[in-house]
């Protein structure tokens, strides 16, 4: 268990910071970045929770958010470093996202257009969390490019992106508040509707 009786330490006045196996980074280090952009993306989700507290989907986003910082924990040990019995992301997580994905996903008519951010409060702040979730997913990607990671930290950000996007969609009335892209709709030369 993680004690914390001292919030400030002063180790990091540098530019540098700990990684889980007591090594100094950067702080603006690949790897930081991305378990950084991470707890962004954690602190989106608290938001949404906030603001909307009767969320149907509370108790799941609550367990992401504990994922979440399994995702960092994850992230902030390489995998050089460790021993098997470290934390890592695993497929059983990915899984259980899948199928509250399907879960979801079954209650949405088909899209004939891409679909922009925004409709219900809620959806917004969804389609927020989302936009977060792909940028940490990007970062793991460059990370990945330079040094070894957990696969499954990035199969579970991904699954994660579509998650949040279909959550988005039933916020916004199962879909029927959905606000649609209208290719050119700003467009001068476009007749307006």
């Amino acid at each position: 268990m993680v004690t914390l009786s001292r919030i400030y330490t002063k180790t990091g006045d540098q530019g540098e910071t700990s990684l889980g196996d007591g090594s100094r980074v950067a702080k603006d280090h690949f790897r930081v970045t991305a378990y950084g952009e991470i707890d962004e993306l954690n602190a989106v989700l608290g938001l949404f929770l906030a603001t909307c507290p009767d969320s149907p989907f509370r108790l799941s986003l609550q367990q992401i958010q504990n994922d979440l910082f399994d995702l960092g924990a994850d992230l902030c040990l390489p995998l050089s470093s460790s021993p098997p019995t470290v934390l890592r992301v695993t497929a059983d997580q990915v899984e259980r996202l899948e199928g509250w994905i399907d879960q979801a996903n079954a209650t949405l008519k088909p899209l004939n257009s891409f679909v922009l951010p925004g409709g219900a409060v809620a959806a917004g702040w969804l389609h927020l969390a989302r936009t977060v979730c792909r940028r940490a997913e990007r970062s793991v990607v460059t990370l990945m490019r330079t040094e070894p990671v957990n696969p499954q930290v990035l199969v579970y950000l991904n699954r994660l992106s579509d998650l949040l996007f279909v959550l988005a969609r039933v916020a916004n009335d199962g879909g029927k508040s959905d606000v649609l892209w209208e290719p050119g709709a700003g467009r001068a030369d476009r007749e307006p509707k």
